[in-house]
């Protein structure tokens, strides 16, 4: 699988522009704030129907316009496959293949896998428990549908079990028999998330840990490590336990919508104790590891997107990562650099085919 082509319309800063690329690595250099981010982008929202760097779907439509599309085409199997992902203001955001409009995003995820390396990926390490569960539920949700249905199940419960919590509070009631009818949907909708992220997180942390040892010449430990209320309780305990508590707070406080990763370099906290070469070279290896784990779960290699890479890894980290992607098991890569120069000397060393796109 390779993305041939990307057609962008008003999306973002790009009026329109089209890009023909090759099958194995793929260049965008220029200054800061020219669009090469926003390509890389495009090319994610193809895969997830989304941004990876702004949430707000119109803010992405190119300033005083009414909509964007993005077009790309994709070998798959020696057929072109064509997906079309765009937004008109006021309107419901349209994901079509082959013409056919998608009735539901999820159905989408994972038919064109995809891994993203950014500096906004350092939320990981210093943002709250959220990004971590997203990260643990994207990398699962790309190579297992009944997953991704399940956590969106759960979600929607959860919301509900919220609403009436607030509910209860402002009319001064409470059903008790009605409250049960959602712990009872969010324990078996929990359950199964649960077991499959107990599961993900067995196979991928020793993946991970190699992941680094191979960036850093394995001159540091580095783990990770599953926070959960479920291990070894029972969530229709905990929420009898934190009742009282939930209907102050009017939220669910307890269940696996609470998940969290903890991670670790030589046994200390890397938010506090990690340099800014540790930290990014811990994210790459976590990324790397994504690619590795959806890789094998798939078949199918995941398109790599390197964005802003070479920036605060020194050259003995950045030979080792080149060193990593010089080989079989990458499909295509795509790199935005400010420094052409640098960018063009690394990939030429990669002795694959590359073409470089002056942004």
């Amino acid at each position: 699988m390779y993305l041939q082509k990307i057609t962008l319309v008003n999306f973002k800063n790009f009026e329109t522009q089209s890009f023909d690329f090759e099958s194995k690595i793929n260049c965008f250099v220029g200054n800061n704030g020219v669009g090469k981010t926003n390509v890389l982008d495009a090319i994610y929202y193809l895969s997830f129907a989304k941004s990876y760097f702004n949430s707000v779907a119109s803010q992405n439509i190119r300033h005083g316009q009414d909509f964007f599309m993005v077009q790309g085409e994709y070998l798959i199997k020696e057929k072109l496959d064509t997906v079309i992902c765009s937004l008109k203001r006021g309107n419901k955001k349209v994901l079509k293949r082959n013409g056919k409009v998608y009735e539901k995003f999820s159905d989408h995820i994972g038919y064109l896998p995809l891994v993203i390396i950014s500096p906004a990926d350092r939320d990981l390490i210093i943002e709250g428990s959220e990004t971590r569960r997203k990260f643990i539920d994207n990398v699962i949700s790309q190579s297992d549908k009944n997953y991704l249905q399940t956590i969106l199940k759960y979600n929607k419960v959860l919301a509900q079990r919220n609403s009436l919590l607030k509910y209860f509070a402002a009319n001064r009631t409470f059903d008790a028999l009605n409250l049960n009818v959602y712990n009872e949907q969010l324990k078996s909708y929990g359950e199964v998330i649960f077991d499959k992220r107990s599961k993900f997180l067995d196979a991928f942390i020793p993946i991970f840990r190699e992941r680094y040892k191979s960036i850093s010449n394995s001159m540091e430990e580095v783990n990770m490590f599953y926070k959960t209320q479920l291990m070894g309780a029972d969530i229709m305990e905990l929420f009898d336990k934190s009742l009282e508590k939930d209907r102050v707070l009017q939220y669910t406080s307890v269940g696996t919508h609470k998940d969290d990763l903890t991670f670790e370099i030589d046994g200390y906290p890397v938010k506090k104790f990690g340099s800014q070469g540790q930290q990014k070279s811990f994210l790459i290896a976590l990324k790397l590891a994504q690619f590795d784990f959806i890789k094998s779960q798939s078949a199918v290699k995941p398109i790599l997107l390197l964005d802003d890479i070479f920036d605060k890894l020194d050259d003995s980290r950045v030979e080792q990562l080149i060193s990593l992607v010089n080989n079989d098991n990458f499909g295509q890569l795509f790199i935005s650099d400010t420094h052409e120069e640098r960018t063009e000397e690394v990939v030429r060393r990669t002795n694959q085919s590359y073409k470089i796109f002056k942004i």
